[in-house]
């Protein structure tokens, strides 16, 4: 193991080994000291900006806003992000400013994957409206549809749209993988274009990388009257206007978001109850913030030994 002897190292997500010690443990027996994000929330670029120039040289990063500004202003050495996205890291400007980047990839699938699953389903049966009916004294029973040989879209096809879509081969639903930064097709799927795909899809699902919006008004007018929208990916893959006026036009039957625009979430799709809305919780799994929390500790302690062995 390498040695994290003389480095300050600052914790940017704040449930960081909150339900097991062991990766602060890691951190702390390879000698960094370590400053624990004191905000308990995501941090600010201004608030990041102010921690970094305290002497730290390394970050476990979740989705604070790492840019070339941030960054050059900082002595950071490592970024060791604590997640698979990196949306977030300008990794050009983490290059050219000689600091080591790392994260945590096939960590979070499985459980960001099954997520989606169950929501699916939750969706489709509208389980969680009659459930709060229920708790309400009020005994409503909803006509709902099966998954079963739908046409489910998924957008990004990457470790956990490809996973998503092996789940759902028992349900034999039809799926149409999405992804401009692949061609041909992946496995037995064929890779088609968004709008090709959107008319067809009795369900989205969204796995996108970035940040750039995916679905805007345009994209919503393409789908087809009654589908399912699902995003747990990032909040700003979806206009969320453009989503409303869907929701109000029936276009959409029902939606789940496990991300926002602006977190906490506070905005106008609190008042659909056809909608389902959790607090960013993709990763929110014992196994999933295990893994991923070790492997984040692991990537940074590797990346200072590389640094002190002189290998980088």
């Amino acid at each position: 193991m390498g040695s994290l002897a003389g480095e300050k190292v600052l914790i940017g997500p704040s449930s960081f080994a909150a339900m097991d010690p062991s990766p602060m443990d890691m951190l702390v027996k390879a000698g960094a000291e370590v400053v624990d994000n004191p905000y308990k929330r995501r941090l600010t670029k201004d608030e990041l900006r102010a921690l970094l120039t305290e002497g730290i040289t390394g970050l476990i990063a979740g989705l604070e806003p790492l840019d070339r500004d941030v960054l050059s202003s900082s002595g950071l050495k490592v970024i060791s992000r604590c997640g698979s996205g990196m949306s977030n890291v300008d990794t050009k400007a983490a290059d050219e400013l000689g600091i080591l980047v790392r994260y945590t990839p096939d960590a979070p699938v499985e459980s960001v994957a099954e997520l989606a699953l169950g929501a699916m389903l939750s969706l489709l049966r509208m389980v969680p409206l009659m459930d709060s009916q229920l708790h309400e004294g009020k005994w409503t029973k909803k006509i709902g549809t099966l998954l079963e040989g739908k046409t489910v879209a998924i957008i990004g096809f990457g470790r956990i749209g490809r996973r998503l879509s092996e789940l759902l081969a028992p349900f034999n639903a039809k799926v149409l993988a999405v992804d401009p930064f692949l061609d041909g097709g992946v496995d037995e799927y064929d890779i088609v274009s968004l709008n090709a795909a959107l008319p067809q899809a009795d369900i989205i699902s969204i796995h996108s990388s970035g940040e750039a919006c995916v679905l805007g008004q345009e994209e919503f007018d393409m789908m087809k009257r009654g589908a399912f929208l699902l995003n747990v990916a990032r909040g700003s893959l979806v206009e969320e206007n453009a989503l409303v006026k869907a929701l109000d036009e029936g276009r959409i039957a029902g939606a789940y978001l496990d991300v926002f625009w602006q977190e906490p979430y506070t905005g106008p799709l609190v008042k659909y109850p056809q909608v389902i809305l959790t607090p960013h919780v993709g990763s929110y799994t014992k196994e999933c913030r295990k893994r991923m929390e070790t492997e984040a500790a692991d990537n940074l302690i590797e990346a200072f030994g590389k640094i002190k062995g002189g290998q980088i």
